[in-house]
């Protein structure tokens, strides 16, 4: 398989095949990414030459593997005269694959009508994974996401509205000490009106080199300690009133490993926060923290 730069993927993609079909980010602002910083990681969109190649690739060596995920980050900005060739020859040649997924932004969501998103799912299209990151308009501000909360509520709810199943990640931390309650109420309200079928929680480790790196080193950003992440996580989980949504906290960033499905399992995921606060439960130690 032919990659430009590391790939990127979520952790449930881990057995898919990942195929590149743009390289880089169009957006490429956020200051916490440091995902598509590097120079062969401009943004641009892949050959069709380059896209066969792989996909042939993958109908020889890959005919045991049943999901196909589609990198790098920007995948669904591609046009539809573009995407729907890209999952017929996905069906034609790999006949085995069950499932499509890809990230989508909100604007490139946004783009998209009702009707095409629909005709990419009767092609293929199983999952869209969306980085909310925060529901509060300030800290998307500062992180230059490009969005407000009400621009991502309609993204979120068009793909719902599809019958795609929506992934949205969301990021503790992100609005420093000064504005955590803030941003884990405002996220948790906007989850609640998104209702995507699954939420997953990351824990901030800035990135040296990033403009939220460089503001955590100067002083001007600070991050909350283990204790303070794990106080905004279960004050957003209160904040969450949705239900049949499977909810992740379990990814290598966290310092307390969760998941389960809200709401049936929302109190139980809320004692065993305070169990970790009060330390009956130990912490993911720093140096096993990951992102």
């Amino acid at each position: 398989m032919n990659y430009d730069g590391n790939i990127i993927r979520p952790p449930s993609e881990a057995d898919s095949i990942i195929l590149q079909v743009t390289v880089g980010c169009s957006h490429n602002r956020c200051t916490f990414c440091g995902a598509y910083k590097d120079e062969n990681k401009k943004f641009r969109i892949r050959t069709d030459e380059e896209i066969a190649e792989n996909i042939a690739f993958a109908a020889r060596y890959c005919t045991r593997q049943h999901k196909v995920f589609l990198a790098d980050g920007d995948a669904l900005i591609l046009s539809q005269k573009r995407l729907v060739p890209l999952f017929s020859r996905i069906r034609q040649e790999l006949p085995q694959v069950r499932r499509i997924s890809l990230y989508g932004n909100a604007k490139a969501i946004r783009s998209k009508s009702l009707e095409e998103l629909r005709e990419l799912k009767s092609l293929g299209l199983d999952r869209i994974y969306m980085g909310l990151e925060s529901g509060d308009d300030t800290i998307l501000s500062q992180i230059q996401k490009g969005e407000t909360a009400d621009s991502m509520i309609r993204a979120g709810r068009k793909v719902a509205e599809a019958g795609i199943f929506l992934s949205v990640t969301v990021l503790l931390g992100l609005g420093g000490l000064e504005l955590s309650h803030r941003h884990a109420v405002a996220t948790g309200r906007v989850l609640t009106e998104m209702a995507p079928r699954q939420i997953a929680a990351l824990t901030l480790m800035p990135m040296a080199g990033t403009p939220l790196g460089d503001a955590l080193k100067d002083g001007s950003f600070q991050l909350p300690d283990a204790a303070a992440m794990l106080k905004e996580l279960q004050e957003m989980l209160t904040s969450i009133n949705c239900d049949k949504v499977q909810f992740m906290a379990n990814h290598a960033s966290n310092y307390l490993p969760i998941s389960g499905r809200l709401g049936r399992d929302k109190d139980a995921i809320l004692r065993t926060i305070d169990r970790a606060l009060n330390g009956g439960i130990a912490l993911t130690p720093e140096a096993y923290r990951a992102l």
